[in-house]
This record gives C-alpha cells, structure tokens and sequence, in this order.
C-alpha cells in the first residue's frame, strides 16, 4: 500500500507548487519521510520531484560522465620546471592511455616524460553543500549542551531540509514548517518560518520538554513564536552537532545565513562572533566558560551581512559586527581530494608553456591541462595566461532557459549533469557564486572548447593559437600564470622588456594590476591583446580564487547584494578595479563598450595612426579596413569590445589607431556607461577603439580592445594583416631598451 507521502508525491505535487500545497498535506510528508528517515539506516528515495526529500547521502554525488567519460584536475595546476604534477581522475570507464602533450607549438608535441602510476584512476564522487559542525569532543570539554541558539536568514529550500541535527534532538524544515525530532519520533510545532528575513532561533532542553521560541529581527516584519513539546529525557550533541545538515547527510544541506551562534551549557552560555576573513580552519568561541570551536564544512560564503548591518558602511574592516554571518548553500563546493593517479615530474629544462595530459577513455581522449612557469628569462617577452579568467568561467552552467545555446559543448553538459557552478552562476537560493577552487575538473578547458553563446573558441583555445603564431615566427616568448604574477608581483615581470596578455584578462587580483602598473612606470611595454580586460577585482588564497560582483555588473551576469562587494579572503573591495581608481581606462586607456555575440566587425585605420609615434605599427599592411575573418564571431573585432572614454580616465595620450563601427544592434552598451548626450551620442560611441599609448617612461601599451582579435590571426605559414600588425607590435616591444 502506498504511504501518505507517496500518494501526496504522485497526486498532490503535480497540481500545487510548493507554497500553496494544503498545510496537512505539507504536515504528512514530514512526518512520514522524517519517520523513514529515522526508522532506517538506509534513507529512503522518495519524491524526487519538484521536493528535494530524502535520498541516500545527498551531499555525495557520483560523478555523471554521461558528456565526458573521464575528467579530472591536477595539483598544483602551475609549477616551474622540475617540479611534479599530480593527475587526479574520475572515470566511467578503464583508461586506455595517458600521456603528455604540448599545446602552446604548432606541432603540439606528444612528449616523453615519464609518467608514474600512482594509483588506479575509478569513478569519483564529490560533494555538494555546506554546513556547521561542532565536533562531540569540543561539546564535551563544557559538560554537553542543554541549549542551542542562532540568528537566521532562511533564502530557498524547497523540501525537507535539516537545521539542527544534535543526534538526540533535531530541528527539520519542510520548506517553512518547521518540526522538532526526537529518536524516531517528529512532532509538528506549528510554526511556518518566514523567508529572507532576520529570526532568533532557540531550542532549550528542560527537565521532560523542549521549548523552541522564534522571534523576527525585523522590527517592519514582527514574528514571534514559540513551541513547548514534551520530549523526555533528551540531550543535545551526544554526537555532533551540525547546523545546515543531517548527520546521515541524506538531506540536502539548508540554503541559509547564520550569526550569533551560541550553546547553552551547564557552565553558561558559550557564544561565536563569525570573522569577515575566511578562516583557514575551525573557529574558536569568542565568549563563554570554555573555548570551543566550531568547523565550517565544503566552504561557505563569509563576509556577508548580519541583522546588524544597517547601511552605515560597506567596508567590514570598519564595523566587523555588520558583517558577522556566513552563508550556507545546498550546492558549495570546496576543493576536491581525489586520489592521485598519476604524476610526472617536469624536466628541469621544460619550457614554460601550456600542457596537457592527454587520457584516451571510452574511445575518446580528453585533456587535463596545467602549466609550466618561467622561472627565468629566456626570452624578452613573457605572456601572462589569463588564469583567473579560465577559472571564472570554467565548467559555466548557461542555462539554457536564460542562455539560448547555438552549439554543443561537452565540457558545459557536463556542468549541467553534474550541477557543477562556476563564478557566472547562481547557487540554487539565487544567491551568486562567489568563490571556488582550481582543484575541481575544469572540463570547458580544452584546445577544442567552443562556446555555446557564439559558436566560437573563447578563452584557451585563442590564447593557444597565439602562442602557436608567435613560435611559428620566431617570436621568443616566456609564459607565467596570473597566479604567478599575484604571488611574485613586480619581480616577476622586471626581467622582460614586454609582458603580453591573452584574448581576455578580464579579472585580476589588485595585486596583478600594481604589478603591471610598475612594470609600465619603469619603462616596460604591455601588449593587452584582448578585449573587457584588467577589469573585475579577484583575491587569491592558496588554491581559491573569490570574485565579488557589484552592481555596476547588473545586466551581464548576477549582481552582488547590496553590501556584500567586500572579499572574505582579504576584505578589500571586490567588483571593478575603476571604482577603485585602477584597471583599464587608468592604465590600458579602455575599456568595454559593447557586447555581443553576432558576426564581428572590421577595423579601420584612422588618421591618427599615420603619425609618426604610430605608423610602424601599419608596417606592410597595405588597405585601411583589415579583420574581416576569424574563428570568434568572424572577424577582429567582436564579442566585448572597448573603446576610450575620457571621463572614466582615459588619459589625453591614448591615440586611437583603428576603428570598428557597424555592429549588430544585438551588441549591448556597457550599462556602467552614461553619455551626456543620450541617444545620439550613445549611437555614435557603438565602436570598437584600437589604441596605443606611448609613456613617459620610454614604453608603451598596445590595446587590441577585442576579445575577438587573437581568433582573427592566420594559422601555419599563412600571413594577413592582423598577423601583420601583431608581428610588428611584438617585434617593436621585443627590441625596445
């Protein structure tokens, strides 16, 4: 016979949505799943739809590779030569082969180096969700808990989630409704909580009784609540005690912030304040008879407001307390820890550049890629790989619903199989996601990736091509990370005449962009060879990369809250380095204009390109309009493109040498642009503006101001006059004293 919970799945969630299914209808669902939950040392699997319920361990998930039979990542992702790299596999499959290549040469050489087995590659899991764990050890130290208590902002849980699992007792939501659990036992409180505002939570044990109180923080919205529910003999934390999960991890974790945590003890109450900064591990109780610590599971969002945050200030350096509360998602993932499969120690002579294992699996082979840094000299230009950009991107979810696709990629159908996120998506609560590790597949890294958006190569597989047409004409060029530049900073660009960026350094630590700006200060040149570059702020920590969105941002992808643009690793400001008075119209002279992912357009020459500090870029190049063709959108200026503006700190001696007009009117404007002279002026500023800026300093910067414009370089031998142009930059900067 079908249990109530079955009968409400099949006829009940399939005419209401979630919010308006009748309250004793929603009251039976928890009662009978929570039942079968606690009966049963194997969770069942019921109501899989729309209602996340039960199933067993929710937050392990085995990989899907139903797009990629096998994918994987290595550690570290850069080292210098002589160094090793670890390969660190889930496969559907036996492995067939695994080999290194070289990406970054025309002969993409399958090299020699010895690669040792460290362990047979398997199908992986990984986890989803994030939560707080007060380990039974730390309860014990103060004689157990008689008392739990938190400040809660409650976002989107759709079906059955856990927000106080203390092994005798429980706390459990059903969307709002909230029960209380004791053994196999679940009891209704009769209390529906509100969404997305601030509550005080508290649950105190006494004598036979469990008394809940809940009260709003919002003196605009009042609530208050409270439920006496006899119970028995009940104790807290006879094992760990967790917020955010269940202890059998057969529930999806809760999507919620939480402040002002505290434990009632029989020593007194014992109370954590939530640093701004992202801790590195457990978090010591700041007030109480006894220090305990409480641990922060698979990396939620730090420095995020709390009911104290009233408008004041956005900077949590100056009143920490507004910034006090941690954000838990269903879908955080912190760095994975597969198992090594294989290693291989770089020669010390490698070349620095861009390689790839290569793993046939299934009949298909599949590239893990990593790099080899410069620690040395060997040419006059280093080309800085735009990592911070490849990780933002990497394993994008663009769903379909928003993102109309007008090609396959396996690497982004594997995103959406496996509810992988990256720093353009949106946790399920809608919150945006924040922070991530490069230690996690990365399967939109590829030398064949396309993006679905345009139908074109983006990211890597230009840059590649680049690289390639540099050593096809004996262009001499070093290769570091952006994750070098950060940690090195100035020296680690001091030994070249040039530093060269790729086809989108679009985000860049404030360390980066110092680094670059010295090198130009003591007379070094920068080839920007991109387009929307050295403009969104990143901090870096260890294997994490954190990028906060303002609203300047609305429009193009998730814009951060009100309050919340501040790093947790660092706490300085995130979102564009300009409202920081750095970045591109400060330093490269541009900035983005428009975007779009139509057909590109030509450039053409403009009068200023024929003076004298200009014209030698021209060299050969016998037309005026030149970029008609290319792999990204068709032509040389496409995509995002920049252009000067004056206003926003272009300087005075940013010469435009080439022009790009036409576009389709599907190219957008960049919101955070505002034109004095409307409609008009607006229409006449759809362009796209080569420029070069000669410095004081005896160098120059060269802005291509085209994510499109690497992909409109010619391959092998041939020669056009985009290769032309790029020749004779990178041949001025390479002899300049």
């Amino acid at each position: 016979m079908a249990s109530a919970s079955d009968w409400a799945s099949k006829a009940v969630f399939t005419r209401y949505p979630l919010g308006v299914i009748p309250l004793f209808i929603r009251v039976v669902i928890l009662l009978d799943s929570l039942k079968g939950y606690l009966d049963s040392d194997q969770p069942i699997r019921k109501h899989r739809q729309p209602v996340q319920c039960f199933r067993e361990n929710a937050m392990d998930r085995r990989m899907d590779h139903s797009a990629l039979s096998v994918v994987g990542y290595t550690t570290p992702w850069a080292v210098t030569g002589g160094h090793p790299v670890d390969l660190r596999l889930s496969c559907a499959h036996p492995l067939e082969s695994v080999h290194l290549r070289r990406l970054d040469t025309p002969g993409r050489e399958i090299l020699e180096w010895p690669v040792e087995v460290l362990e047979p590659a398997a199908h992986r899991t990984f986890r989803q969700g994030s939560y707080l764990r007060i380990p039974h050890g730390e309860l014990s130290k103060s004689g157990g808990a008689t008392g739990i208590g938190f400040e809660l902002f409650l976002t989107i849980n759709d079906g059955a989630r856990m927000l106080v699992d203390g092994g005798d007792l429980a706390l459990a939501l059903s969307g709002t409704r909230l029960s209380l659990l004791r053994g196999a036992t679940a009891r209704d409180t009769g209390i529906d909580l509100p969404s997305r505002t601030w509550l005080d939570v508290s649950l105190t044990i006494s004598g036979q009784s469990a008394r809940i109180a809940i009260r709003s923080l919002d003196s605009l919205a009042p609530f208050e609540a409270t439920a006496e529910i006899e119970c028995g003999p009940s104790r807290l934390g006879e094992r760990d005690l967790l917020l955010g999960s269940d202890a059998k991890f057969a529930l999806p974790c809760l999507n919620a912030k939480i402040s002002d945590l505290r434990i009632e003890t029989p020593q007194g109450t014992v109370r954590w304040q939530f640093p701004t900064i992202l801790p590195h591990g457990a978090i010591a109780s700041q007030h109480g008879p006894s220090t305990l610590r409480v641990e922060m599971v698979n990396l939620p969002t730090f420095c995020v407001t709390s009911p104290r945050w009233d408008g004041s200030t956005f900077d949590p350096r100056v009143a920490p307390a507004h910034y006090d509360a941690v954000h838990l998602h269903d879908d955080d993932m912190a760095a994975l820890d597969w198992p090594s499969s294989y290693r291989v120690q770089t020669p010390a002579e490698a070349e620095s550049g861009i390689y790839a294992f290569e793993i046939g699996c299934g009949g298909r082979t599949e590239q893990v890629v990593f790099f080899v840094s410069a620690d040395r000299p060997c040419a006059p230009l280093v080309f800085v790989a735009p990592t911070a950009t490849y990780l933002a991107y990497a394993d994008e979810y663009l769903p379909p619903h928003l993102y109309p696709w007008l090609c396959e990629d396996r690497g982004h159908r594997l995103a959406v199989d496996n509810d992988f996120k990256s720093l353009y998506d949106f946790h399920r609560d809608l919150s945006g996601v924040s922070i991530c590790s490069y230690q996690k597949p990365k399967a939109t890294l590829r030398e064949d990736y396309r993006y679905p958006l345009g139908d074109c190569p983006h990211n890597l597989p230009v840059d590649l091509g680049f690289l390639r047409f540099c050593r096809t004409h004996g262009i001499a060029i070093d290769v570091i990370t952006d994750h070098d530049l950060h940690s090195r900073g100035p020296a680690a660009l001091t030994p070249y005449r040039a530093v060269v960026t790729g086809s989108h350094p679009e985000y860049m630590s404030v360390e980066m962009e110092g680094a670059y700006r010295s090198f130009a200060a003591a007379g070094g040149s920068i080839a920007y060879l991109g387009g929307n570059g050295f403009a969104g702020t990143v901090a870096f920590r260890d294997d994490l990369m954190e990028l906060r969105r303002s609203p300047l941002e609305a429009g193009r992808t998730w814009d951060g809250p009100v309050g919340e643009q501040a790093f947790a690793i660092t706490n300085e400001p995130g979102g564009h380095l300009r409202s920081r008075g750095r970045g591109e119209f400060s330093l490269t002279g541009v900035g983005i204009s428009l975007m779009g992912f139509e057909r590109g357009r030509p450039f053409t020459r403009t009068e200023a390109s024929r003076d004298e500090c200009c014209a030698w870029l021209f060299d050969g190049v016998e037309v005026e309009t030149f970029g008609q063709d290319g792999i990204v959108l068709g032509a040389a200026a496409g995509y995002e493109v920049d252009a000067v503006d004056r206003r926003l700190g272009s300087s005075d001696d940013v010469k435009v040498v080439a022009r790009a007009t036409g576009f389709p009117d599907s190219f957008f404007h960049d919101p955070s642009r505002w034109y004095a002279g409307g409609e008009a002026e607006m229409a006449g500023r759809r362009c796209a503006e080569m420029t070069i800026r000669n410095l004081a300093s005896g160098g120059l910067i060269f802005s291509a101001s085209s994510v499109a414009w690497l992909g409109a370089l010619p391959t092998g031998q041939e020669m056009n006059d985009v290769g032309r142009i790029t020749l004779n930059l990178l041949n001025r900067i390479s002899q300049a004293s």
